[in-house]
């Protein structure tokens, strides 16, 4: 998501003149600079969570390879739960849908 957001502000300003005044938002606190010293500081910052989200989903394809070894090896399988199968309409089978038939009271 703030990869993206990066990308678009660095589209918008990059095709502008290098001495317009910008405003930056860093640590909370408005400046202002100009494009020629925020854009730099956009792109290494785009660059730097490009790294991040790599690196995690590096690791997260890690965990999902130790998590399948440890399955196979201690033969662990999951299943879903029992009455939790989904009928035509996408609803799970016996849910109430909050009408009652019949007397409420019982003195018949």
């Amino acid at each position: 998501m703030e990869v993206s957001e990066h990308s678009l502000v660095i589209n918008a300003i990059q095709p502008l003149d290098p001495s317009r005044r910008c405003f930056r938002m860093i640590g909370g606190v408005l400046v202002e600079r100009t494009i020629k010293e925020v854009l730099p500081a956009v792109q290494r910052n785009r660059e730097g969570l490009e790294e991040v989200v790599a690196r995690l989903n590096e690791a997260l394809e890690k965990k999902k390879k130790e998590i399948a070894e440890f399955e196979a090896k201690y033969k662990i399988r999951i299943r879903k739960p029992d009455g939790e199968t989904t009928n035509d309409g996408g609803r799970k089978e016996g849910s109430a849908q909050g009408v009652l038939v019949g007397p409420a009271g019982g003195n018949e």
